[in-house]
């Protein structure tokens, strides 16, 4: 099923379907502020399902979106000095930090080698709200099979999962097409010092300028 999602209006409505669809287990297309993604409810079965849509190697985790640094530190994640100076500049944003914490309140798999989580407050509207409302994260990835592009729009995302879209394993939200953004930069602040890990769309100077020393 394809929900539009562009205005106040398709917006709200959207939200408690989303939110049963979810709830189920089942996935979710939606748009963000750089790419289409791709997401599920922040459990282990949902998880694993979201890893055989995306054909995802085993023991490469997803991102999570959040409605802001409360939601994050109540499900146990762990902001450094230079997480909360970086949250501060650049949430909401095409910031992704990846946090410690975490352990009990969210899957394991969401974990990358170094034992962090990787996190952003998106500053899509629509989905920010989203977030909010179902109170919970909302796992991330890029809306394409291996090797692909991300896709630009709804129609092009049915391309590619057609069969889950009509099955009603994937609902699509349509957020319109979107423009050439780069993904988001990501910052590894499990330790004291934080590392750049890619250089996005907010570039390392950037970074510098606004928050010091605290900054990769």
């Amino acid at each position: 099923m394809i929900l539009p999602f562009r205005t106040d209006d398709e917006i709200s409505a959207a939200i408690a379907q989303v939110g049963r669809h979810l709830a189920a287990g089942k996935l979710l297309a939606y748009p963000t502020e750089t790419v289409y993604g791709l997401g599920s409810a922040p459990t282990p079965p949902a998880l694993a399902a979201l890893a055989r849509l995306k054909g995802r190697p085993e023991g490469k985790p997803f991102l999570l979106l959040i409605s802001g640094r409360r939601m994050a530190e109540e499900w146990g994640l762990v902001f450094t000095p230079s997480a909360t100076a970086l949250s501060d500049a650049f949430w909401p944003g095409p910031l992704t930090l990846v946090l410690k914490g975490g352990e009990g309140r969210l899957p394991d798999a969401l974990r990358g080698r170094e034992g962090g989580i990787a996190v952003r407050h998106t500053s899509h509207v629509g989905i920010a709200r989203l977030v909010a409302a179902l109170g919970e994260p909302l796992t991330s990835t890029s809306a394409n099979r291996p090797g692909g592009p991300p896709a630009p729009g709804a129609d092009r995302l049915v391309e590619a999962f057609g069969p889950e879209e009509r099955s009603g394993e994937l609902l699509v939200l349509d957020g319109g097409v979107l423009g050439n953004v780069p993904p988001s930069t990501l910052v590894d602040c499990t330790e004291l010092m934080p590392r750049l890990v890619r250089e996005g769309a907010i570039p390392r100077a950037e970074l510098r300028r606004a928050a010091g020393r605290l900054a990769p």
